[in-house]
């Protein structure tokens, strides 16, 4: 139970990390994020499909402003960025029409998870007010999938993905952060259809600006 003791000391180190920090966008002293790359974060929807032609709605570009948030959530471990992030990734979930449906993340590697000790699709599909269903895992192992082009990429995941669970024609919509070429799209829509699932479209809170092998 929270006591106005405990409610104080939560405020007072909330107070102090915001002295410490600088804005994810623009480094600006004092915020997390300051007005002007919030206003950055508005969505501005990207429609792609994978390489096996499943459509893809992306929230934002991956750059600027965008790019610099994802990185901090990623790799400093600012998961308050979440937050805004998240409701970035909800206008293109509510724009499926994702209600009835199961709203699946990207599997995220142990090594990750270790590292970071959060799911990061997962915290931003419930930033974004839906609940994720964990029916995918890794199994062995993947390369970075940075540098890599579009047919490397999806020799590395290829077979990478199992599902949990039978899915009986459940449909699902599959939700990553960042999307490249679509190959991790392909490879999970993969694993939940051998397993019965319907995947009916993906959603990604950022795709990479448009190169060859992403059609």
């Amino acid at each position: 139970m929270w006591t106005k003791t405990h409610l104080l000391d939560l405020g007072t180190e909330i107070a102090a990390f915001l002295l410490a920090a600088t804005c994810a966008g623009c480094d600006e002293p004092g915020t997390l994020l300051c007005g002007r790359c919030r206003q950055a974060l508005q969505p501005d929807p990207q429609r792609l499909a994978t390489p096996q032609g499943l459509p893809v709605t992306a929230a934002l570009s991956f750059e600027g402003v965008a790019a610099q948030c994802i990185r901090r959530l990623k790799g400093k471990g600012e998961t308050l960025l979440a937050r805004p992030l998240g409701a970035a990734l909800a206008s293109v979930l509510n724009s499926t029409e994702s209600a009835s449906r199961w709203i699946v993340p990207v599997p995220t590697s142990r090594s990750a998870f270790r590292r970071r000790g959060y799911r990061v699709p997962d915290l931003l599909i419930r930033r974004a007010n839906a609940e994720p269903q964990r029916l995918l895992s890794v199994v062995g192992g993947t390369s970075d999938q940075r540098g890599l082009g579009a047919r490397a990429r999806a020799t590395n995941v290829s077979g990478a993905m199992r599902v949990r669970r039978a899915g009986e024609g459940t449909e699902v919509v599959i939700v990553d952060d960042v999307v490249t070429t679509g190959a991790t799209f392909d490879e999970a829509t993969r694993a939940l259809t051998a397993a019965g699932f319907h995947v009916s479209a993906a959603v990604a809170l950022a795709a990479t600006p448009r190169r060859d092998g992403f059609g």
